[in-house]
């Protein structure tokens, strides 16, 4: 079993890796003219995510971080009905509700994750199991990850053992364009639709740098260096916003009483003419600081927004940049070094970064690194304090929290702990920047999904069952 965890290890890493204060929002690029994309169809894959039952809920007298920038001594969360009924330090919990002493312990927001391959590159990892790239052309924006995700992989559960509420299960990073992520309630689940996050955006992964140049390049076909990259970005956009001038101009038949005859539907241009209407958050696979700053360009040359950058292991050298076009950075702490682009990777990033006023999410990647998150963002505060960046811990919670669930575009309902939000909550035994804390219990809209106090009663997927040890 040592052996499939370790190749599903090695095979996660494949996917992407190898191949604060809400900043000043600044002006809007302009978008082409006519550059309106074809009326969304019904969503042909709704989801059918129900909340699980859940009881009127307080957790009393523990340290809270909110993810709003607070910190509350001996305060109270009250749950009730899926949602946060009440938090702060003089909150009286209603009569009848279930109580849970949190003295001595700690609660913050479930745990979000904005870069994940889970379900689509499962454990244990076999060729079987690898749906996370479609590797077969630069531009493959017609695919989307909700299609691959496996429900059954058992590091879902691993993931909500380490407070994991909510992730972005993102395509690999093989091709410029790598097709729809899609946002996911961690929620045990038989189809991939009882998972997804009702009403949240979708995202286009594209990517710059070594995967697609190197996939391709490889092969005799472009892209083969990262002018070959840009340009191709550039060609996939102008015919995006060709494809979208041609359905304006057939809505403006149609609204006129003429007799028009709608354009054939592409499903790659209609993920990137979402993007040019702004119904589609950017995620930009992008390592270096001179790159990103070619990518904000490209941005601008066309009228879409980069809702962030991931991996972005420079984007320290970029802060004020980042901050003046308002984009948020998804990184590690730890990861430096294991190719070219990743060499000037340095765990003060997300510190630097925070202190500039830039977003920033602490991601995973990779499946073991989904189950400690907390731990990851301990590392970047530690390295940040050592530099002499002394970011507070009520701050430094949302870099797996509040920042995460800006970057999915679902901040207005998860990622902190205020009134009338989701009430996705963690209970840890201490101080979830501590190497030591576990996530004691985790609710998902209430419901207790995962007790560590009660391990025979969390949920293990089909294919552990039977399994030596669990599975893996």
């Amino acid at each position: 079993m040592i052996g499939l965890a370790a190749l599903s290890f090695a095979l996660s890493l494949s996917a992407c890796a190898t191949g604060g204060a809400q900043a000043r929002r600044a002006p809007e690029p302009t978008p082409i003219a006519g550059a309106k994309p074809p009326a969304s169809p019904a969503d042909p894959y709704p989801s059918t995510y129900r909340p699980r039952p859940s009881v009127q809920t307080a957790i009393v007298n523990a340290t809270i971080l909110t993810a709003t920038g607070l910190r509350i001594e001996h305060g109270t969360v009250v749950m009730d009905g899926g949602t946060i009924l009440a938090v702060g330090a003089d909150v009286t919990p209603p009569a009848g509700a279930t109580i849970i002493d949190g003295t001595g312990k700690w609660v913050t927001p479930g745990v979000i994750d904005a870069h994940s391959h889970l379900g689509v590159f499962p454990a244990p990892g076999v060729q079987g199991h690898a749906d996370g790239n479609e590797n077969i052309d630069p531009n493959t924006a017609q695919v989307w990850a909700e299609h691959s995700i496996w429900p059954q992989d058992p590091v879902f559960n691993k993931a909500r053992a380490g407070g994991v509420t909510t992730l972005l299960v993102l395509p690999g990073s093989a091709n410029l364009f790598g097709g729809r992520g899609v946002a996911v309630k961690n929620v045990p689940a038989v189809t991939e639709q009882q998972m997804k996050f009702p009403g949240a955006p979708y995202a286009l992964k594209i990517a710059c740098g070594e995967n697609p140049k190197g996939r391709y390049g490889s092969r005799g076909r472009a892209p083969a260096t990262r002018m070959g990259e840009v340009a191709g970005f550039r060609k996939a956009w102008i015919d995006a916003a060709e494809y979208a001038r041609k359905w304006d101009g057939y809505e403006r038949k149609r609204e006129r009483g003429e007799a028009a005859e709608a354009p054939k539907r592409d499903l790659a241009l209609e993920t990137m003419a979402g993007v040019l209407k702004g119904e589609i958050l950017v995620q930009n696979h992008c390592y270096r600081a001179d790159e990103m700053a070619v990518m904000i360009d490209v941005s601008k040359e066309f009228g879409y927004k980069t809702r962030a950058f991931h991996h972005a292991v420079e984007a320290y050298k970029i802060a004020d940049l980042l901050k003046e076009n308002d984009i948020c950075v998804a990184i590690w702490a730890t990861r430096w070094g294991f190719k070219m682009e990743a060499y000037d990777g340095i765990e003060e990033n997300a510190a630097i970064l925070t202190e500039k006023g830039v977003c920033v999410a602490i991601h995973s990647d990779e499946q073991r690194l989904t189950q400690r998150l907390n731990v990851e963002s301990a590392v970047a505060l530690a390295a940040g304090r050592r530099a002499g960046i002394d970011i507070p811990e009520a701050e430094a919670v949302k870099w797996f929290t509040a920042n995460p669930a800006r970057i999915m575009g679902i901040a207005d309902r998860t990622g902190t702990l205020e009134t009338g939000k989701n009430a996705d909550v963690v209970l840890w035994t201490r101080d979830p920047f501590s190497v030591y804390a576990i996530a004691e219990k985790v609710f998902i809209d209430g419901a207790l999904v995962h007790d560590a106090d009660t391990p025979r009663n969390n949920h293990r997927s089909d294919f552990e069952l039977g399994q030596p040890n669990g599975g893996l």
